[in-house]
């Protein structure tokens, strides 16, 4: 495993970047943890998914019916994952760390494990954003080309198009895949993964045990099979591309920038701070209703940078963030709606999938 280290030996904007933030939160009195909005979130994500995992269970629907409300179940999950979980995950959800524990625990009622996907996500790829070699969430070559330094092969022409369904699928191969590779190889793509405690090797089949009862088992003896499959696949085609999609938007368009590293070490030239904002876009900051149902994730470049601050903060200090960029010279990456943000994304890979004048040489 290579070492990736930063150029932080003279870093100047991320202390002076920290400090304004620092202040924005001490003069205004404010807890950088989660407040009244998110916890209004919660009561109203969680009760949802319950009374619609129910209702599909105990009353008698229309085909059609069962099908939009599955897939709604599947959206909802993914909000609860984007808005509770992520928070939680983070620790930002309360200063109380039995909170964020807990509520970290939806990601398992999703099918996922929070264990693992704390060293993915809040180690590996919040450390090494969209460096290839590294980073697990663009490590899908040869499936996918998410950036020109990846290797190119002939699908690669029309991958623009069959992402669609490589997203909407992304959910399932993580539950009942992904997981179970990165559990018994002990390797997060090419990190080793932390040392499981008994405890956290009898939550992770636990939770896999339960994820059969309640979304296998139990649908199949209430409605049948044929129903549950159908509504099963409702759900996770809905459920993986809203969270692949909002996750892409963020890294994988045409405003942000990678890095590669191979067998040797290497040291990226920027600070840390900087590598983010590079690596980083934003979108649709201005829509209010895209950024409860997403989580705050709309503002990436502030959740990359202070991670550990809840999202419900972010559009306050994403002011503080753009004033600061301008001032060190660097662009802030924000895109104005969603929709140029999918714009941008899908370009990008159809970009990518055009055959490079000179092939790419992979990382490892």
């Amino acid at each position: 495993m290579p070492k990736v280290s930063f150029n932080n030996k003279n870093a100047l904007f991320f202390p002076s970047l920290k400090a304004s933030v620092e202040e924005y939160f001490k003069t205004n009195n404010v807890q950088k943890t989660g407040n009244v909005q998110l916890y209004l979130k919660t009561v109203v994500l969680i009760p949802a998914a319950i009374l619609l995992y129910v209702s599909l269970l105990v009353f008698p629907l229309h085909a059609a019916t069962g099908v939009l409300m599955s897939g709604l179940l599947g959206f909802t999950l993914a909000c609860i994952g984007f808005n509770v979980m992520h928070d939680a995950c983070h620790g930002s959800y309360s200063n109380k760390s039995w909170v964020n524990d807990t509520l970290g625990l939806t990601l398992n009622a999703l099918g996922g494990n929070a264990f693992i996907w704390k060293q993915k996500h809040n180690i590996i790829h919040h450390t090494y954003t969209n460096v290839d070699g590294v980073d697990d969430d663009i490590a899908k070559s040869p499936l996918m080309r998410q950036c020109s330094t990846q290797q190119w092969v002939p699908m690669h022409r029309i991958q623009h198009f069959y992402v669609v369904l490589v997203y909407g699928i992304s959910s399932f191969a993580w539950v009942f895949i992904m997981d179970f590779v990165k559990y018994f190889s002990r390797k997060v793509y090419r990190t080793p993964l932390q040392k499981m405690k008994l405890h956290d090797h009898l939550v992770f089949w636990g939770s896999k045990v339960l994820y059969v009862l309640f979304y296998i088992v139990l649908p199949i003896l209430l409605v049948g099979a044929q129903a549950w499959v159908v509504g099963f696949i409702a759900m996770h085609l809905v459920m993986g591309f809203t969270l692949a999609i909002v996750f892409q938007l963020a890294h994988v368009v045409e405003e942000t920038s990678f890095e590669v590293v191979g067998d040797d070490d290497k040291q990226i030239e920027n600070e840390w701070a900087i590598h983010q904002i590079k690596t980083t876009a934003n979108f649709s900051p201005d829509d209010k209703v895209v950024s409860w149902f997403v989580g705050g994730l709309n503002y990436q470049v502030e959740h990359h940078l202070f991670p550990r601050i809840s999202h419900v903060h972010y559009p306050a200090i994403s002011k503080i963030v753009e004033a600061k960029c301008k001032e060190f010279g660097l662009q802030y990456n924000s895109m104005p709606t969603m929709m140029s943000a999918v714009r941008s994304h899908f370009r990008f890979m159809r970009m990518l999938g055009m055959k490079p004048a000179v092939a790419a040489v992979p990382a490892a």
